[in-house]
């Protein structure tokens, strides 16, 4: 779906992700830290949602030549509405206060906007994760709203989530 290329960033280069990725990857997920706000991902399901599922482009989030995350994205192909979503998982042993996490979405939504032609960006973290949401509004993310009861969380309830957005005209890179 995407082009298979390496993005630079300030802090962080993004590469596509690879198979012999997933342990790592799987490894972050399951932090405590990130496991709250990324369920039930195991590697048979990690590998089905970054390598199976044809609409999600991810890529290995490195730095100083190690993988410290991952990063996604989904595109909306109509023409009518060329928009992209976003997704990001980073290691808190390493990356937090770092900003890596900023670093990482400047430079994919750069691309998205820049490359891929589109003119919104969307992500959307559950509202209790204030570290994540904070990290947004730093590279221009605004509130749209909340999306009542969107996700399942670990303890099996159904969780809010805030819908957040970027248009093209408000980045700066």
């Amino acid at each position: 779906m995407g082009d298979e290329q390496v993005l630079r960033g300030e802090r962080v280069v993004l590469r596509p992700l690879n198979e012999a990725d997933l342990s790592r990857i799987a490894e972050i997920i399951s932090n405590p830290e990130v496991e709250q706000w990324w369920t039930y991902h195991d590697e048979a399901r990690l590998h089905r949602e970054l390598f199976e599922d044809p609409e999600v482009v991810p890529f290995a989030v490195m730095r100083d030549g190690e993988v410290v995350g991952v990063i996604e994205y989904y595109e909306e192909t109509d023409p009518d509405y060329p928009s992209a979503g976003i997704d990001i998982a980073l290691d808190p042993e390493c990356c937090v206060g770092q900003g890596l996490g900023p670093d990482a979405l400047k430079t994919l939504i750069q691309y998205l906007f820049e490359q891929r032609g589109h003119h919104r960006i969307t992500i959307d973290p559950a509202v209790a994760n204030e570290r994540a949401i904070a990290a947004y509004k730093k590279v221009g993310f605004k509130p749209v709203g909340v999306m009542r009861q969107y996700e399942r969380a670990s303890t099996g309830e159904f969780r809010d989530n805030l819908l957040l957005d970027l248009l093209r005209d408000e980045f700066d890179v």
